[in-house]
């Protein structure tokens, strides 16, 4: 069996750079909690071990004032600014480990509402990242759009207000190209951004390719990781017999089964132990 591992595969930089500072924090030892708001990246592993070694997931259902004070780490997909001003105002230290691609939208998002623009963001809603940015955008000109139908119901009440459109960081490039063609024909003043970023764009397209050359292909990530999510869709429309994991143990031999080649990319929250462990269980 032939194995065709993604050379994009894994931890990218604004998930490397965010687990360098909570393990930074670990290694400093000041004393006092270490919490991250919310997972601080969206894999239950890498999570579970932070936990192991103390560091604590603040829950985004209650106010930072009920935990004890200490140190916040502000996780990869980065939080609005009200919920900055919640943790700094009740006395804790915040640490910001906001994926600096996301915090650039942020900051589009924040000087287009200053400017009175309408802002488009296409993304998933319930995804913390949107949250985040929708939490930098002073007043309420704004819409998240996720699909083409979302996109051909869309009106804006004031034709000749200035438009800004931006996307989700982990957005299949695909789609989002598909959406801004369909606001596109509606003749507003459009200024549309990919604000995807080159690792998403890099790996979407390496994963299409592989899939296209494979018998079969592992896409591994956590359940709740949306860039994972969009590559196990990307493969899945190349390779029929596509199959998402979490960890080498949800991996059954029936999967590869009668396989000569074994495509595997992973999500960007996916650990390289993680990686190497299925393509050793491939392996056997």
């Amino acid at each position: 069996m032939k194995i065709i591992l993604a050379k994009s595969a894994g931890f990218c930089f604004g998930v490397k750079r965010a687990i360098t500072m909570v393990e930074e924090q670990i290694e400093q030892n000041s004393g006092g909690p270490i919490y991250t708001y919310g997972p601080i990246i969206h894999n239950e592993s890498v999570v579970n071990d932070l936990k192991a070694r103390g560091v604590d997931v603040m829950d985004e259902n209650r106010d930072p004032s009920e935990y004890q004070k200490g140190t916040v780490i502000l996780r990869s997909h980065g939080v609005s600014k009200k919920i900055q001003d919640e943790i700094e105002t009740a006395g804790h230290v915040a640490i910001d480990a906001t994926c600096p691609f996301v915090k650039k939208i942020h900051n589009l998002a924040r000087e287009a509402s200053q400017r009175g623009e309408y802002i488009i963001i296409i993304g998933d809603p319930k995804h913390p990242e949107i949250q985040g940015v929708t939490g930098w955008i002073e007043g309420h000109d704004y819409t998240v759009i996720q699909t083409a139908e979302g996109a051909e119901s869309f009106s804006l009440k004031n034709e000749k207000q200035k438009v800004l459109i931006l996307s989700q960081t982990t957005f299949n490039y695909k789609k989002f190209q598909d959406i801004v063609e369909i606001l596109d024909k509606k003749g507003y003043d459009i200024n549309a951004l990919n604000t995807i970023c080159n690792a998403t764009e890099e790996r979407q397209e390496e994963a299409a390719r592989i899939a296209g050359e494979v018998d079969v292909c592992l896409v591994i990530g956590g359940r709740n990781s949306s860039n994972t999510h969009k590559l196990y869709e990307i493969c899945r429309e190349k390779c029929e017999r596509t199959y998402f994991i979490e960890t080498a143990d949800d991996l059954d031999p029936d999967m590869i089964s009668n396989a000569d080649v074994v495509g595997i990319t992973a999500g960007a929250s996916t650990p390289a132990n993680i990686i190497q462990e299925v393509i050793g269980r491939c392996q056997k």
